[in-house]
């Protein structure tokens, strides 16, 4: 077959030759850009979606690992009646619980006739951590370096 071919070739002339194999080359030139043209544009294009993909895979990790520190930082639902809770954490915190007066399942309106106002504000801050909100608050001074305090709190719910 390839003797046929370089056969064929010789017998044809000079010039014949020349537009032959000028043909030829021009062949495979085009055949080449058709060729790594497309393929290069499809390895641009598959790089592209491989960044854009690695860009969002850590957009969702991060979405993930912040879903997964508020669950953690959820507090626990209470085991008992709010109002036996607050009794017991403002027992534990010092404080002497004027009047309590419960408001439904989850709401608790209490007074305390004195308190120092750093405390009161870091025991409304233990409460909030451990998911006992406040919903409404008032102070009177009472002229000794303290507060007389009618709060409600209600316990927030998962």
């Amino acid at each position: 077959m390839t003797e046929r071919f370089l056969l064929w070739y010789r017998s044809r002339s000079q010039r014949e030759q020349y537009l032959l194999l000028a043909g030829g080359v021009i062949a495979a030139l085009v055949f080449g850009y058709f060729l790594v043209v497309p393929l290069s544009d499809a390895l641009d294009s598959a790089k592209a979606r491989h960044a854009d993909a690695v860009i969002a895979l850590g957009e969702t990790q991060v979405r993930v690992d912040a879903v997964k520190a508020a669950q953690a930082m959820r507090a626990a639902p209470l085991d008992a009646p709010l109002e036996s809770v607050i009794r017991a954490r403002a027992n534990d915190a010092g404080f002497a619980l004027a009047n309590v007066t419960p408001q439904g399942n989850d709401r608790v309106a209490i007074a305390l006739a004195a308190a120092r106002p750093g405390a009161l504000v870091g025991w409304l801050a233990q409460l909030e951590a451990d998911g006992i909100l406040v919903d409404q608050l008032a102070t009177t001074d009472t002229g000794d370096h303290g507060v007389a305090v009618q709060l409600t709190l209600k316990a927030k719910h998962p």
